[in-house]
């Protein structure tokens, strides 16, 4: 492979400023103004597609984009199979980080939080909600084990289809949402010269949100 030298990669952000003074004393009321900005005026971003850090078993950390379907004070929810790579590596270490990337705004937002298992009856409505093709999606995927072909993977889906035709598809036990209590937040706007804007809140230790502008 020949040597691929990136460093005359340029881009200048100007788009934006993030000015301490203005934020709010709670960052879920800033992030929410951002993915509702960002979903109105960008469009081109899949604005809830955020990428998830867990600390594997084998002792590496992974990355992986998956789609964010609900936040609120509490925090932010996602849906998996319980038993896959991510939701065995959180079963062991519920320590996660969040990272959301809206090149079009030229923003990113970094959350450290800990990952919990959402009620059952939670995980039902949702699962209830998802197209047909989903829901039997969610059984055919024994995620993240090993596949022969994926012949094998379209064989079990007819299979499935023929199954349950007719018939109410219920959630399985192994698939669920995932809710991430957030303990900080990093808020980072892209500035010219790259001086960029960052402000980083953080919970004490009688849950108050802390924030401080970080140095670029």
């Amino acid at each position: 492979m020949e040597n691929n030298d990136l460093s005359h990669y340029r881009k200048s952000y100007e788009k934006h400023e993030l000015l301490l003074q203005e934020t709010p004393n709670n960052p879920l009321e800033l992030f929410q103004k951002w993915f509702h900005e960002v979903d109105e005026f960008f469009p081109e971003d899949e604005t809830n597609a955020m990428t998830i850090s867990t600390m594997g078993l084998d002792g590496y950390p992974k990355n992986r984009v998956v789609l964010l379907k609900r936040f609120n004070y509490e925090g932010f929810i996602f849906f998996t199979n319980y038993l896959s790579e991510k939701g065995r590596a959180i079963a062991k270490n519920p320590n996660v980080c969040l990272s959301f990337f809206w090149a079009g705004a030229e923003r990113q937002i970094i959350i450290k939080g800990k990952a919990e298992k959402i009620a059952e009856n939670l995980s039902d409505g949702y699962f209830e909600s998802r197209p047909r093709g989903s829901q039997l999606g969610a059984i055919v995927s024994q995620q993240s084990e090993v596949l022969e072909s994926r012949e094998e993977l379209e064989n079990r889906l007819t299979e499935l289809e023929a199954l349950y035709e007719g018939k109410e598809i219920e959630r399985p036990s192994y698939w669920g949402g995932f809710l991430v209590r957030p303990v900080e937040i990093e808020f980072w706007q892209g500035r010219p010269n790259r001086l960029h804007d960052r402000i980083r809140y953080q919970l004490d230790s009688e849950y108050n949100w802390v924030k401080k502008r970080l140095s670029p």
